[in-house]
């Protein structure tokens, strides 16, 4: 589920549907559903699953460590440091 998720932005959007999704299979694998009316806190002490978003976040920061260690000219360091151009674009196609 958190394949690549180290280049994801994390939006409200994309980390609501990420808790969503991982309350949703958390009830599966407990056999819980929805109208047992079970609190959120209670299944995750169930199954002491850790939270995705903040896993996603450890994610992303281990990822800036790496990206920022590297020493040669890969397109990681030349993508994090590149520059816009200045000034507006052409009329043309």
């Amino acid at each position: 589920m958190t394949y690549g998720c180290q280049t994801w932005s994390l939006t409200k959007a994309t980390t609501q549907k990420l808790s969503v999704a991982q309350r949703a299979m958390e009830r599966k694998i407990l056999g819980i559903k929805l109208a047992d009316r079970v609190k959120c806190s209670e299944i995750r002490k169930r199954t002491q699953i850790q939270d995705i978003v903040d896993f996603v976040a450890k994610q992303k920061w281990k990822w800036a460590g790496h990206v920022a260690r590297l020493k040669d000219n890969r397109w990681t360091i030349r993508v994090t440091e590149w520059q816009s151009r200045n000034g507006k674009r052409s009329r043309e196609r």
